[in-house]
């Protein structure tokens, strides 16, 4: 079954959450490299990660990224349970 947009949002929000490379969100995440890169420019973006200058590159959700996550997290739990 293909994932939503939104899910595959907030798996990553959530592997980011303690701050990964990139291979770890591919393998975390069940993407390839190629689809991971859109994801992580929309959310960079956004403000809700941030990539730090370091080598090798980690990336981190912000609080606004840990808010969404929150938010996403509510509205599954109110979904389940209708």
């Amino acid at each position: 079954m293909k994932r939503s947009r939104d899910t595959i949002i907030m798996q990553i929000l959530h592997i980011c959450n303690k701050g990964t490379n990139k291979t770890g969100i591919v393998y975390k995440a069940n993407l390839n490299f190629r689809t991971v890169n859109p994801y992580l420019e929309l959310l960079t973006k956004n403000g809700l990660i941030n990539a730090n200058e370091d080598e090798p590159i980690l990336y981190k959700t912000t609080p606004k990224g840990l808010s969404l996550l929150n938010c996403f997290k509510q509205i599954q739990s109110e979904l389940s349970t209708a």
